[in-house]
């Protein structure tokens, strides 16, 4: 649909980022309008996950480069490829049900969705205005920091934005955790779980109540319902915000002639794959005068319960939710693509979608490999505008799992098919990283 389109303005986060000497290196592939959870659905192809390609991966499973890739997660697939492979020092994703934090739990790099409002949206294509936010990733927390200190704050042309809480440049090196209480959610533990990341919630926890941090149990009784509710609400708004790509202002036109009618239904059907087609569709149906109530309105009333949950959870005492990212590391593209795109979503972002509805920071932060060499992701979840303290309880945590990112070891381990990547321990000095 926007193949050929030059924009005429530059996003603001992105425009901040070249304020400050940030070199811009391309745009990353994902699904397309960022409807997806594996980045199979891109107009360029699927992308597929540097993870693939590293030596843990490839000696455990026995696995061809060329039949056996594993997906990135998605929709912002391509930006976490870009970090994890070390191509870019950065990327910028949308997150607007998990859509940085669960390709940044498959690619093993650090994903952060600020708080609702925290960054501007001027510039972001809109999937679900009242749910979008420009996300980090980078390969450390304390990057996301830097990265999230330098893009937060009011922008005149988002009357959504809010002022900074406070000017966030490094984190503190050494954070009490003894004064924090930890909150382990006890309907995340959702159909489908896979051993291995239930395992890694499990041994998290003990590191925080090892430590001296609080660790209790809570209760969000309406997390069941947000899937549903999610998908009412998403798939109403894409059908609001697409209608702009006609055919008429820009994007593209189809060569259909006859009337304006059948050249606008002609370029939207050539414009737009399946997956969008069919969420237009239903978000139209949700917004039929005899079903708006039906579904529009009552979705909107359990995304309210659903934001009431968190709210009671943080007013007991708790200061961050510790979850799963996704259930699972990485599937392989030929397992993935076995189901339809609806459910594929629905399984793989049932722990981060609720963060969205409730507009609350959450960073998915990776914590070990699994049996099959591939990264786990384990998500902290604060109260909003608490975004500092959300990082702190995270490089907490990134400092003590030592986690073995790709390392760039030369070209013996570069990130292709016939060569061998390592896996080494990686310290972070500022923004210098050493292998």
């Amino acid at each position: 649909m926007l193949k050929d389109y030059t924009p005429p303005f530059t996003a603001t986060v992105v425009q901040k980022l070249l304020d400050q000497g940030a070199v811009l290196m391309g745009k990353t592939n994902m699904d397309e309008f960022a409807m997806g959870a594996g980045s199979t659905d891109g107009a360029f192809g699927p992308v597929r996950n540097p993870w693939s390609y590293a030596a843990p991966y490839r000696e455990r499973t026995g696995a061809s480069p060329d039949s056996d890739w594993v997906v990135t997660g998605g929709s912002s697939g391509g930006s976490a490829a870009a970090v994890a492979s070390l191509t870019s020092y950065l990327a910028l994703g949308s997150d607007t049900g998990g859509s940085t934090r669960n390709p940044g739990a498959l690619c093993g790099v650090v994903a952060l969705k600020p708080t609702y409002g925290l960054l501007s949206r001027h510039g972001l294509i809109p999937l679900v205005n009242s749910m979008d936010v420009p996300g980090i990733m980078t390969r450390s927390v304390s990057d996301a920091a830097v990265v999230l200190g330098i893009l937060q704050g009011q922008d005149t042309r988002d009357s959504t934005t809010t002022a900074a809480p406070s000017s966030l440049t490094e984190l503190p090196e050494h954070f009490d955790i003894k004064n924090i209480c930890v909150g382990i959610p006890q309907e995340y533990h959702a159909p489908g779980l896979s051993e291995e990341t239930l395992a890694q919630w499990s041994r998290v926890a003990d590191m925080f109540e090892r430590a001296g941090a609080r660790v209790e149990r809570v209760s969000l009784p309406h997390t069941q319902y947000s899937i549903v509710c999610y998908h009412v609400l998403c798939h109403a708004e894409v059908a609001s915000n697409m209608a702009r790509f006609d055919g008429l202002e820009y994007g593209h036109r189809s060569d259909e002639d006859s009337s304006t009618d059948a050249m606008f239904a002609s370029s939207r059907h050539e414009g737009f794959n399946d997956v969008v087609r069919g969420r237009i569709l239903s978000g139209n149906y949700f917004l039929l005068k005899q079903n708006y109530e039906h579904y529009f309105v009552k979705a909107q009333r359990v995304r309210r319960l659903i934001a009431d949950d968190f709210k009671r959870a943080f007013a007991s005492g708790v200061d961050v939710l510790l979850t799963p990212t996704t259930l699972a590391d990485a599937a392989r593209y030929s397992d993935f693509m076995q189901e339809d795109n609806r459910t594929r979503s629905a399984q793989e972002d049932v722990f981060t979608q609720p963060v969205n509805m409730a507009g609350l920071p959450a960073v998915s932060v990776p914590t070990a490999l699994s049996s099959r060499g591939l990264p786990i992701g384990l998500q902290l979840i604060g109260p909003a505008l608490q975004d500092k303290k959300l990082l702190c309880v995270a490089q907490w945590l990134e400092q003590r799992v030592e986690f073995p990112s790709i390392s760039d070891g030369g070209e013996e381990s570069g990130l292709v098919d016939t060569r061998e990547p390592t896996v080494d321990r990686v310290t972070h000095d500022g923004l210098n990283y050493t292998g």
